[in-house]
C-alpha cells in the first residue's frame, strides 16, 4: 500500500467507527482518535476551531506525524488519500497545531486545528482529512529479509459552507452480488452542493411471503456523484436472510431534513 495512496474501507467513514485506519497491520501501531470524523457549518468568513483526542493505546511512548489530505470515494466504497494539492481543494484554510506530537504510553493528547473560512467563500462544501501517521518500523518475514511498515488514521472533516445542502435523487435500482450474495441495490445521485447519506425504513414481502425490513447504506454521496447503495436487511444477525425475489420494497428515503416515497421492485 503506497505511503501518498493510503485506502480503507469507507463502512468506517459512513458509519461513525471509532478509527479510520490503514496498514492496520503494523506491529506497535496503537493509536485511537476520537472523534473519527466531523461534520462542521460555517459562513463565508467564519474561524472554526475544532480538537480531536489523540490516544496512545500501547505500553510504550509513541510519536505521532500529523498533515492534511485530500481525500476521494472510490466506486467499491473505499477512500483513498492523497498528499499532494488537488484542484479546487481547501486545505489551504486548514491549520495544525503541529507536524508531530509525543504521547505518553497510555495517554491522551488533545489536539487542535482550525479552519478559516475566506470572506469571499461560495456555498459548497470543504472536505480534507487531517492523517496520523506513527513511526516506521523495521519488520522482519520469517526468513526471508526485513521490510519497513507505519500505521496511519485518517480522520475524515467535512464543512458546509453558507446554505450549501444534498440534492439526491434515486437514478437507478436493480440485484447485485454484495458478499456472494444477490441482493438490491439504488444508484443514488447527488444533485447539490453539499454531501448526504440516505436514511429510512423500507419494507417488502417477497416471493415466499416473508415480510422483510431494509434500510439503505449510509455511505456518503459526494457532490457530483453518482453511488451504489445496498439496501440492507434486518433479520437474524446470526444467519444470512436469503430474499426470493422478486421483492417490490417499499417506504419513504430521507436526507438532511428531506424526504421522498421509494416504491421498487427487485428481480433477478
Amino acid at each position: 500500500m503506497g505511503r501518498d495512496a493510503t485506502r480503507v474501507l469507507a463502512g468506517a467513514l459512513a458509519a461513525g467507527a471509532f478509527l479510520l485506519c490503514a496498514d492496520a497491520g503494523a506491529q506497535g501501531f496503537a493509536a485511537l482518535v476520537s472523534p473519527p470524523r466531523f461534520e462542521l457549518a460555517a459562513k463565508p468568513g467564519e474561524k472554526l476551531r475544532q480538537v480531536m483526542e489523540i490516544t496512545n493505546a500501547s505500553a510504550q511512548g509513541a510519536k505521532y506525524r500529523l498533515r492534511t489530505a485530500d481525500w476521494s470515494l472510490d466506486a467499491a466504497g473505499s477512500v483513498k488519500f492523497d498528499e499532494p494539492l488537488a484542484a479546487g481543494s481547501c486545505r489551504p484554510w486548514v491549520a495544525i497545531e503541529s507536524r508531530q506530537v509525543s504521547v505518553a504510553p497510555g495517554g491522551k493528547y488533545r489536539y487542535r486545528f482550525e479552519i478559516a473560512v475566506p470572506e469571499d467563500a461560495k456555498p459548497g462544501e470543504c472536505r480534507f482529512a487531517i492523517m496520523v501517521e506513527g513511526d516506521e518500523q523495521s519488520v522482519q518475514t520469517p526468513g526471508g529479509p526485513s521490510f519497513p511498515i507505519s500505521g496511519r488514521l485518517g480522520v475524515i472533516v467535512y464543512v458546509t459552507i453558507g446554505d450549501a445542502h444534498p440534492e439526491l435523487e434515486v437514478v437507478g435500482a436493480r440485484v447485485e452480488s454484495v458478499n456472494n450474495e444477490p441482493t438490491p441495490v439504488i444508484s443514488v445521485k447527488n444533485n447539490g452542493t453539499a454531501h448526504g447519506r440516505l436514511t429510512g425504513f423500507l419494507s417488502g414481502t417477497d416471493a415466499s411471503g416473508r415480510k422483510l425490513d431494509f434500510t439503505p447504506s449510509t455511505l456518503p454521496i459526494l457532490v457530483g456523484e453518482s453511488r451504489t447503495l445496498p439496501l440492507v436487511v434486518y433479520g437474524d444477525k446470526d444467519e444470512a436472510v436469503k430474499i426470493a425475489y422478486p421483492i417490490t420494497i417499499r417506504g419513504k428515503l430521507e436526507w438532511s431534513g428531506k424526504s421522498a416515497p421509494f416504491e421498487q421492485t427487485f428481480s433477478r
